[in-house]
């Protein structure tokens, strides 16, 4: 497995596409939390029908979220890349020519409308429409896509160049790469048996902030995410579950979750006076709604790697441990609602109070 280049080791032109991707991705996470949280608190709202929280326990590593599939809530999954994917790689991250993001390809698919006309450049980032584009096409089964555009390497210029994309490399193949990486074994998954290889799949969830049980979409993001890892640039996947209720991102800083959280009336009132705001100014920057006992937040839980999943010093071989947690929570932040650029994220620690 390869090791993304930290900025400090980039060159001028390599550390100002770095610097354009971190900032197209900032406003991804935006465009993604309205699509994902925002815009589908409403889709309840207007079904007439409660939405459903997320528990505090539900945030916790290692927990396991068993809920049924709530159609009502958005649910896509998508890869942006710092870099372009090199071909070799098409036989397990299934992007060719036949998906690629042309007119005639969303024509063929009978259910997906534009909700702009297709015009040839829509589909880079760059474009105003951009956000609105991804949106009508995350309807669609399997990953969209983002990446440099191949055809003008010279400038870092960013398209999204496939839909549809499958991601076909094996389970064994992930949990291998991140087992060898981190030296739990030298070369072969089943090298300590099938015990001690099926341990190592349940981790590979863990690592990615999953339980091993979760469905379809989030285990092609797991694979994704650890195939990717073998680039070497940074990239960044996001799977919106309609079962989980939740948007996860998994990139280079690790695990984040994006969740709508109640807030109770006391704790708005708190955080509006502990950072100086009225309370009409507060519920304006970050509630999406304001109920009798609650506001409606935006919360994010911010994960961090325990010693067990980080490559060890000494590089030598070590034994799994299979009790010892890999994540732990590292953040707890109250997010300002998309589109509120003046406003910062605030602090606010309750997943285990």
């Amino acid at each position: 497995m390869l090791s993304w280049p930290y900025r400090h080791h980039l060159s001028l032109k390599q550390r100002l596409r770095r610097s354009l991707y971190e900032v197209l991705r900032d406003q991804l996470d935006n465009d993604l939390v309205q699509l994902s949280l925002v815009d589908s608190y409403w889709n309840f709202v207007r079904a007439g029908l409660p939405y459903p929280f997320v528990q505090k326990r539900e945030l916790k590593p290692r927990a396991r979220v068993a809920e049924q599939e709530f159609s009502h809530h958005n649910h896509f999954f998508v890869i942006f890349c710092e870099g372009t994917i090199p071909s070799e790689h098409k036989k397990y991250l299934r992007f060719f020519d036949s998906n690629r993001l042309t007119k005639e390809a969303i024509e063929k698919i009978p259910y997906l409308t534009l909700h702009k006309n297709y015009t040839s450049n829509l589909k880079y980032f760059d474009n105003p429409s951009f956000a609105t584009m991804v949106k009508d096409l995350t309807p669609v089964d399997y990953a969209l896509l983002i990446q440099q555009d191949p055809a003008t390497r010279a400038q870092a210029r960013y398209m999204l160049t496939h839909f549809h994309v499958r991601v076909d490399w094996p389970i064994d193949n992930a949990a291998e790469d991140m087992a060898t990486h981190l030296r739990y074994i030298a070369k072969d998954l089943y090298e300590n048996g099938e015990p001690y290889a099926e341990q190592l799949h349940h981790k590979l969830f863990e690592f990615y902030g999953f339980h091993h049980m979760v469905g379809g979409r989030r285990t092609a993001a797991v694979v994704a995410a650890q195939l990717l890892r073998r680039m070497n640039f940074i990239s960044t996947v996001y799977v919106s579950s309609a079962e989980a209720r939740t948007l996860t991102r998994l990139s280079e800083r690790g695990v984040s979750k994006f969740v709508l959280f109640k807030v109770p009336l006391p704790d708005v009132e708190r955080l509006a006076h502990e950072h100086q705001m009225s309370l009409d100014t507060f519920c304006e920057r970050y509630l999406v709604a304001l109920c009798d006992s609650h506001g409606v937040g935006i919360f994010q839980v911010v994960y961090r790697n325990t010693p067990y999943s980080k490559t060890p010093d000494d590089g030598k071989l070590r034994e799994l441990h299979p009790d010892y947690q890999w994540l732990t929570i590292h953040d707890q932040l109250l997010l300002p609602l998309p589109g509120q650029q003046e406003a910062y994220p605030l602090r606010y620690h309750t997943v285990y109070s």
